[in-house]
Formats: structure tokens, sequence, C-alpha cells
């Protein structure tokens, strides 16, 4: 029988072995904003300040540990996100969301490029990308009810894809790889959106 202090000694290496995994991949995330392409257990143990023989004890192998890099960084977005006004007037949701956007998307570039260098990325990264996706796409049915539900559902669902398409990474990381600084590809976002939502009320 287990003993009171021996689940207490079990329960505290779990905890340990749980918070070394998350130094750990945190080591592999500030090696990702930092812009590094190339990941050595050797540079990652040294920013974790743990040894390379913990690390493979606790990965696999470096794949298994970008991926669990990758998906704690998804997990932190989602905990990012704040509600966005759904009500009042359009210039100031736009403000709002350009400003989110631009916000989580920047933090977020460098995962986002590490995922797609992933020649095969798990089930679990994937799921985790698309739900992303998906809540993001669920925020813009809410932040724009106004003009989206007063829309046929053709072209709600065209006007829709476009606001996806202009607010998430893809056009961020354009805008941002063009030479655009934060605060100018913010305000180009939220320019983009308005002249969008613009054109739908005229036609």
């Amino acid at each position: 029988m287990q003993r009171p202090d021996d689940q207490g000694r079990v329960d505290g290496r779990t905890e340990r072995g749980r918070q070394t995994r998350e130094r750990i991949a945190d080591a592999m995330l500030a090696l990702l904003d930092d812009g590094a392409t190339r990941f050595v257990a050797e540079q990652v143990a040294e920013r974790a300040g743990v040894s390379r023989r913990l690390v493979f004890h606790h990965f696999e192998d470096m794949g298994h540990l970008v991926e669990a890099a990758v998906t704690r960084r998804l997990d932190q977005l989602t905990a990012q996100v704040r509600p966005l006004p759904t009500e009042g007037p359009r210039e100031l949701r736009v403000a709002a969301l350009a400003e989110q956007r631009a916000r989580i998307l920047e933090w977020a570039l460098p995962t986002r490029l590490a995922v797609l260098r992933l020649e095969n990325p798990s089930d679990r990264v994937e799921q985790a990308v698309r739900q992303t996706l998906e809540f993001a796409r669920l925020r813009l049915t809410q932040v724009f009810a106004v003009e989206l539900d007063a829309l046929p559902e053709e072209r709600r669902t065209d006007l829709l894809n476009a606001l996806d398409a202009l607010t998430t990474w893809s056009a961020w990381h354009h805008w941002r790889s063009s030479g655009l600084s934060v605060p100018q590809a913010r305000r180009t976002m939220a320019s983009a959106v308005l002249a969008l939502l613009a054109g739908y009320d005229r036609a």
C-alpha cells in the first residue's frame, strides 16, 4: 500500500517534471523568437538551464520538442485574446480588432513560420493551428455581426472570407516582410478592413 508521504513524493516529481518540460519548451520558443532556424539540443539546454541529457529525457527528439513548443505557444496565444467590441461605431471596432491582431500576430509570427518548416507536423500541432484559425474567424463573425448579418448568405460568406484573409497571419507576414513596421502594418490592416466593409455597403 502506498503511504501518503510516498504519494506526495510522486506528485512532487510529476510537478517538477512538468515544470522542466515547460522550461525546455520555453527555451525553444525563445530561440524561435530570436530568429533561429536550426535547433541544436545544446543550445536549448543552455537556454533552459538544464543538461542535454535532460532535454532528451523529456522529449524523444528535437522534432517532438519543436512540436511541444509550438503547441505551447498557440495555447499562450489563445490566452492573450481579450473581448472585442461587437457594437458601436465601425471605426472603433476595426481599430480594436487591428490592435489585438497586430499584437498577437507579431508575437506569434516566428512560431507560425516554424510550423511551416515542419516536414510532418503532428496531428496535435495541426489541430492546434486549425482551432486557432477557426477561433479567429469566429471572432470576426462577432465583431462584424452587424455588417455580415445584413447580407445574403453567399455575399456574407464572401465578406467573411475576405475579412479572414486580411486579419490573419498570411497578410501580416506579407506586410512585415515587405518592410512595414508594426504600426504601419496595423494601420494597413485597419484601412483595408474599413475599405472592404465600405465596398460591401455600396454594393
